[in-house]
């Protein structure tokens, strides 16, 4: 038999088997049960289409975790609109792209982050604006649902709730495909523009039944919002979570007191966070050593740079949680390998560190391999390095309107294979350990930053003549961007502007976390006898004395 796997079945699931059980602590105190929580997806289903929006449109989401952000999301899925959440750190010129690339029909922004929507709307092809709260948004009337002309500048920010109110719950539902695209990511490009990354009711779909599987994931948890919902649709748990039936506790933000106040409080069981975010606890924790755990035990996902082993010592033996490092990238689904491989460690010995930094094995139905130039598999002697090359059924379906990237990336040295940029060493058991990138990618605190675009911001200032950027080892962020600046001025001590004057250079044109954080001047840049700027020289300097080339949280 074959059924298409449709992603508003996830909701349609938790409304009939626990339409009266709590789905949703919101962050405004309220709470909703799942037949709640799927009216109100319902009703933005009925007043996008109201709206115009039909099947294949696209549809942003610009909200932290907030109970809006899920039911936007769900009102849009079952449309059969395409779900495109933004990255609400970005600049106004990073939306203008992204929603002038997508062609954006509709926005939903949350009030936090719509002036940056306002800021470049006469710019964009978005039609409808909606709010939760019209009054703090320029140009908003809050309690309006009502629609101006075609002209974006004209057209008022609407209310959320007024706009629900409405619209009723009378929604048409069109036949969709496993095979069609339900949710584009933009994620940041090494070289270039962000690229949109396409999945299909199908691949979102697997990857939420892996999630379920290897998270462990049931009907009795309670899962708090500590990893952003639209970093790859939050890992997918905005399906898992839901599908099974289990709870969500949303926040605003990352805050050490309301995390461990929230674990307490609600009973949190399982969660997600950057190794950043596990130092802001351990952190907190050492000066402020509160209640680390409610009535049930708690289960952590963390992933982007591996865990050093103090911090996964702090979590599990003084927290009493149990961490789960696990690895993949928004082109990946993202989630494609696990650390838990019990049956490689016991439980409370020291053993199990060695385990847990690695970014583990294949999850389900999941092919890892580690190839070297030519494309053919390294040994498993846990020494030699290759690339990360993955296939399975959660992985991406294409970059949106990007067809050559999507070959690159699908053919490079392995035809059929995502590739992923990583290198890797893997052992006898087949567990893959990242230690150096081949992309020209820092990753800080989880998110990811470009090299290139760092390089290209700072050659235009006028103090700059040639510049190379490369991400250096930190304590708090895992890696930080470090720029080798070569001054206009040709003496590196009289450059002719100072750290300071091009980090706050940086910081003007660029999201806040992109900002560059180290400079040192220099004379000159290292390069091959074509001219070609060596960074692997910088970085090996720069890592010396780090066991990889790449960050630890």
């Amino acid at each position: 038999m074959h059924k298409p796997l449709l992603v508003p079945e996830f909701l349609d699931r938790a409304r009939t088997h626990y339409g009266d059980d709590e789905a949703v602590v919101a962050t405004t105190g309220e709470r909703f049960t799942y037949d709640e929580l799927g009216e109100r997806a319902d009703r933005f289903a009925a007043a996008l289409q109201d709206r115009g929006i039909e099947k294949g449109d696209r549809v942003a989401v610009l909200d932290p975790n907030t109970h809006y952000h899920l039911e936007a999301a769900y009102g849009i899925m079952q449309t059969g609109a395409i779900h495109t959440p933004l990255n609400y750190r970005l600049t106004p010129d990073d939306f203008e792209y992204i929603l002038s690339d997508a062609g954006v029909d509709a926005i939903y922004a949350d009030y936090d982050f719509a002036e940056k929507i306002e800021e470049i709307r006469d710019e964009v092809p978005t039609e409808t604006f909606v709010t939760n709260d019209a009054d703090a948004v320029e140009g908003g009337e809050a309690g309006e649902a009502g629609r101006s002309s075609s002209d974006s500048s004209d057209v008022e920010w609407e209310e959320f709730d007024a706009v629900l109110k409405e619209a009723g719950t009378d929604y048409h539902r069109p036949e969709m495909s496993e095979d069609e695209i339900i949710t584009i990511n933009y994620t940041s490009g090494t070289t270039g523009d962000p690229k949109g990354v396409c999945r299909t009711h199908r691949c979102e779909t697997i990857h939420a039944y892996l999630l379920v599987g290897h998270q462990e994931i049931t009907d009795d948890d309670t899962y708090l919002w500590t990893l952003p919902m639209f970093h790859a649709n939050g890992w997918g748990h905005i399906f898992a979570v839901t599908g099974i039936g289990a709870k969500h506790v949303c926040t605003r933000g990352v805050d050490a007191a309301e995390i461990f106040e929230a674990v307490r409080s609600e009973d949190v069981s399982y969660m997600c966070g950057a190794p950043t975010v596990l130092n802001m606890l351990v952190t907190y924790y050492q000066e402020h050593d509160p209640e680390t755990t409610g009535e049930r035990d708690v289960r952590l996902a963390t992933a982007g740079s591996a865990p050093p082993e103090a911090t996964i010592r702090t979590v599990e033996d003084e927290f009493d949680w149990y961490l789960k490092h696990v690895y993949g990238a928004t082109e990946t689904g993202p989630l494609i390998t696990t650390s838990d491989a019990r049956r490689h460690f016991e439980d409370g010995s020291d053993d199990r560190f060695r385990i847990k930094k690695r970014q583990g094995l294949a999850y389900l139905g999941t092919e890892i391999r580690v190839v070297d130039e030519d494309g053919t598999d390294i040994p498993r002697d846990d020494e030699t390095l290759g690339e990360v090359v993955v296939r399975g059924n959660q992985i991406m379906e294409k970059y949106w309107e990007k067809p050559d990237a999507t070959e690159a990336a699908f053919n490079d040295r392995v035809e059929g294979y995502y590739h992923t940029g990583d290198l890797a060493t893997i052992d006898d058991n087949g567990m893959i350990a990242i230690q150096d990138r081949k992309k020209d990618i820092i990753i800080s605190g989880g998110e990811n930053i470009s090299s290139i675009e760092l390089e290209d911001t700072l050659f235009d200032h006028d103090a700059v003549a040639d510049v190379a950027v490369i991400p250096a080892p930190s304590d708090e962020w895992g890696e930080t961007p470090k720029a080798y600046v070569v001054p206009a001025s040709g003496d590196p001590d009289d450059p002719g502007v100072t750290e300071s004057d091009l980090e706050a250079f940086t910081r003007e044109t660029l999201a806040g976390y992109k900002t560059v954080r180290r400079i040192e001047f220099v004379e000159e840049l290292p390069t091959t006898a074509t001219g070609k700027v060596q960074k692997y020289e910088l970085r090996q300097e720069e890592w010396a004395d780090e066991e990889r080339m790449v960050g630890q949280g």
